[in-house]
C-alpha cells in the first residue's frame, strides 16, 4: 500500500534529522538548537529545522557585534580658499589669488567624509590638500561679512572642541554655499613655487603687448599686461639684469616664486607680499589698546592713502560779510568730493598762509555748528543746527534744514574736522549718539534732558505725577493722539510717558540722524567709529571735555571803542589792558578758556557775542546776564594782571 503524502514528508524529515545529528561538522550552536525543538510541536520543530542556518548566522551577529552609537558618516563638498597672509581681513585682490594655486594655495572644492563630531576630519584633509598649512601653526576659518560686494571677511569661532563637519553644517553659522576661508593662525605661508607645471595649450599674442603666451597662461598674463611691447621689454633685459643683485635682496626677505618662461610679463610676488604688508599696516588701528593712538593710525592711513588724489581747495574772503563766508563754506560741503584728499586752504584779503589758516577754517566750521549760522535759513533769524542742553544737544527739527540736506553737510564738516585734527562738536545727547552708531532706538537711554522743545517736555512732565486734572489729561492725549498715540489713563500712564519722551528726541530727528550719518559716511571715518566704539567720545565730546581754542574766543569778542558811552580812561590805557587780555587768551590752555567762559557767561557755552569793557575796581568782575568781562584799569605789567585775572 503506498503512503501518502504527509507519512512520506514525516519520513523524510527524520532521515534528514538523523543525518545532521550524525554529522561530525555540524556547528555547536546547531546541535544545541535541536533538542530545543523536541518541547515544540512538530510543526514548529520542522520550521525551526529548515530556517534554522538563517536564525544561527542572525544570531552570530547580534552576538559578536556589541551595541554601538550610530556614527553619521555623510560626505561634505565645499569650496574653500588658502589665503598665505595670517593677518588677512579682507578677500585678496584678484592678482593675489591668482598666484596662490601656484603655491600650493588658492581656492578648491573640497570633500570631506567621516564623523562629523571629529575635528581632525577637517585638519587632515586641508592638510592633505594644503601641506602648507601644517606651517602655519594652526588655522581659522572665515567667511564673507555682509553682502557679497563687500570685500571684508569674519572670524568663524572655533568651538571648544574644533572646527568640526557638524559645526559647518549647522545653519546657525549661515556659511550656506559661500566660500570658506582657510587663514594661518601665527605666520604668513610661503608663497614659493611647488613644482612648474607645463603651459598647456597653443601659443597666443597678447593683443595688448603683442607678447606671445601658451593658452593656460593668458588669463594669468592679462592680469598684470600694461600695454609693453616686446621691442621695449628686450631693451629693458639688460636693466632687469642689472639690478638681480637689488632683487636677490628683497627675495632673502620674502619669498618669490621662479618665473618661467609664458610668466616674464606676470608682476613678481613680491609686489604680492608688499601689498599684505600694507593690509596689515591699515589693519593696525583696529589692534592699538589706545583709542587716541588708534584714531591716529586710521587717519594718517586715510590722508596716506588718498595723497594722490585731486586736492581740495578751500577759500574764503575775509572782506565779505559773515553771511558770504558761511555760504562759501557751506557750498564747499555740498559738493560730492574725495574728503580725505590734500586740503588747500586759503584766505583772500589776508596774508596768512600755512598749518595756521588750515586751523582757522576748522575753527570757523566748528564754531557755527556749535552755535550756529548768521545765515537767516529756517525762518528764525540765527540757524542753529543743535539745539537743547549742554551733553543734551539734539538736531533741529526744522523742514526747511531738511529739505536743504544740511545735516549731512554737518556731518562731512564733523568728520572733515576730525580727520584733521580740529576741534569737535561737543554737547550731544547720548541716545542721539547711540542711533547715529545705528544703535536700536528702541534701547536707547532718553531723559528729560534731552527734550529740546521746552513746551512738549512740560507736557511730558505731567505724566510723572500719580494723578491728573481733566485738563491735563485733555493736554497730554492731544499731544500722544497728534503722533499716533493712545490717549492717557491710569495703566498706561508710564509707558506712554516714555513713548512721548522717545519720539520727541528720536523719531523727531530720524531724518536728520541718518544724514548725519551719511556726512560721516562720505568722509570715510565710518568704519573707525562702527570698528572701535571707543574712538566715538572723541569725535563726539561731552561738553565738559569741550577743547576751546584762543581763536573761538577772539573772534566773538567785542572790545572797547574810543565813543562808547563808558568811564573815560586814555587810548594807552585801554590798549594796554586789552592786550594783557589777548596774550592771556592766546597762551592760556583749553581748561583755562573754560574757566575764563564759565566767569564771563555763566556757562561752558560760547555766546555770539563777548564784551570786554575797561572799569574802576580791583579785581575784574564780570556781567553774566550781559556777557560783559570788566577789567580794571590799574594794571601796569602783565604778570599782575594775569595773577588778578
Amino acid at each position: 500500500m503506498s503512503k501518502s503524502c504527509p507519512e512520506l514528508l514525516r519520513e523524510a524529515a527524520n532521515l534528514i534529522e538523523e543525518a545532521l545529528s550524525r554529522s561530525p561538522t555540524a556547528p555547536a550552536a546547531q546541535s544545541q538548537q535541536i533538542p530545543a525543538a523536541q518541547s515544540r510541536t512538530p510543526v514548529q520543530a520542522e520550521v525551526a529545522r529548515l530556517f534554522a542556518p538563517y536564525n544561527i548566522g542572525a544570531r552570530r551577529n547580534m552576538t559578536r557585534r556589541p551595541a554601538q552609537v550610530q556614527v553619521s558618516r555623510r560626505s561634505y563638498t565645499h569650496t574653500v580658499c588658502c589665503l598665505a597672509d595670517h593677518n588677512a581681513d579682507k578677500i585678496p585682490s584678484v592678482l593675489v589669488i591668482a598666484e596662490l594655486p601656484h603655491s600650493g594655495l588658492g581656492e578648491q572644492k573640497v570633500t570631506f567624509s567621516g564623523n562629523d563630531h571629529d575635528p581632525m576630519v577637517i585638519t587632515n584633509k586641508l592638510i592633505e590638500v594644503f601641506p602648507k598649512l601644517q606651517q602655519g601653526g594652526g588655522f581659522e576659518l572665515l567667511k564673507l561679512l555682509g553682502s557679497t560686494r563687500s570685500r571684508n571677511l569674519a572670524l568663524l569661532q572655533c568651538p571648544s572642541t574644533g572646527y568640526t563637519l557638524a559645526y559647518l553644517k549647522d545653519p546657525s553659522t549661515m556659511i550656506g554655499q559661500a566660500t570658506i576661508y582657510i587663514r594661518p593662525l601665527q605666520q604668513d605661508l610661503p608663497l614659493d613655487c611647488e613644482s612648474s607645471r607645463p603651459a598647456s595649450g597653443p601659443v597666443i599674442p597678447c593683443i595688448t603687448c603683442q607678447m606671445e603666451v601658451p593658452f593656460s597662461e593668458m588669463k594669468l598674463h592679462r592680469l598684470s599686461c600694461n600695454g609693453t611691447p616686446m621691442e621695449e621689454r628686450e631693451q629693458e633685459g639688460g636693466q632687469r639684469e642689472e639690478n638681480d643683485s637689488e632683487t636677490a635682496l628683497v627675495s632673502d626677505s620674502v619669498p618669490v616664486r621662479s618665473e618661467t618662461s609664458a610668466e616674464s610679463a606676470v608682476v613678481p610676488a613680491v609686489m604680492v607680499n608688499e601689498e599684505l604688508d600694507r593690509k596689515e599696516t591699515d589693519s593696525e588701528w583696529k589692534i592699538i589698546e589706545e583709542p587716541t593712538q588708534a584714531a591716529k593710525v586710521f587717519k594718517e592711513n586715510l590722508l596716506r592713502e588718498h595723497a594722490t588724489g585731486k586736492p581740495l581747495r578751500m577759500k574764503m574772503d575775509v572782506r565779505e560779510s559773515e553771511e558770504d563766508r558761511e555760504r562759501e563754506l557751506l557750498l564747499f560741503y555740498k559738493q560730492q568730493q574725495e574728503w580725505a584728499c590734500p586740503l588747500h586752504c586759503t584766505l583772500v584779503g589776508d596774508l596768512a598762509i600755512g598749518e595756521g589758516v588750515m586751523r582757522y577754517f576748522m575753527t570757523t566750521i566748528i564754531s557755527k555748528l556749535q552755535f550756529g549760522f548768521s545765515l537767516d535759513l529756517g525762518g528764525m533769524g540765527r540757524t542753529l543746527l543743535f539745539e537743547g542742553e549742554p551733553d543734551h544737544l539734539v538736531p533741529a527739527a526744522s523742514e526747511a534744514l531738511i529739505e536743504s540736506n544740511l545735516f549731512r553737510v554737518a556731518g562731512r564738516m564733523l568728520a572733515h574736522t576730525f580727520l584733521h585734527d580740529g576741534p569737535h562738536v561737543t554737547g550731544l545727547s547720548p541716545a542721539v549718539i547711540h542711533v547715529l552708531l545705528n544703535g536700536d532706538p528702541e534701547m536707547a537711554t532718553v531723559v528729560i534732558e534731552d527734550c529740546p522743545d521746552l513746551h512738549i517736555r512740560s507736557i511730558i512732565e505731567l505724566l510723572e505725577h500719580e494723578e491728573l486734572t481733566p485738563e491735563q489729561k485733555a493736554t497730554v492725549s492731544d499731544l500722544s493722539m497728534s503722533w499716533d498715540l493712545p490717549a492717557v489713563t491710569k495703566t498706561n500712564r508710564r509707558w506712554l510717558h516714555n513713548k512721548l519722551l522717545l519720539h520727541a528726541v528720536v523719531g523727531r530727528t530720524m531724518r536728520q540722524i541718518k544724514q548725519l550719518r551719511k556726512g560721516l559716511k562720505d568722509v570715510m571715518v565710518w568704519p573707525l567709529l562702527t570698528s572701535r566704539p571707543d574712538v566715538v567720545p572723541l569725535l563726539f565730546p561731552k561738553m565738559a571735555e569741550m577743547q576751546f581754542t584762543p581763536q573761538m574766543l577772539l573772534e566773538e569778542i567785542t572790545w572797547p571803542v574810543e565813543d562808547s558811552d563808558d568811564e573815560d580812561f586814555d587810548l594807552d590805557t585801554t590798549c594796554r589792558i586789552t592786550g594783557f587780555l589777548r596774550m592771556f587768551i592766546e597762551t592760556a590752555s583749553s581748561g583755562t578758556l573754560a574757566q575764563l567762559l564759565t566767569s564771563w557767561v555763566g556757562w561752558e557755552m560760547l555766546p555770539p557775542e563777548l564784551t570786554v569793557v575797561i572799569s574802576e575796581g580791583t579785581l575784574p568782575t564780570s556781567s553774566t546776564c550781559f556777557e560783559t568781562l570788566k577789567l580794571p584799569a590799574h594794571f601796569k605789567i602783565y604778570m599782575d594782571f594775569e595773577k588778578a585775572l
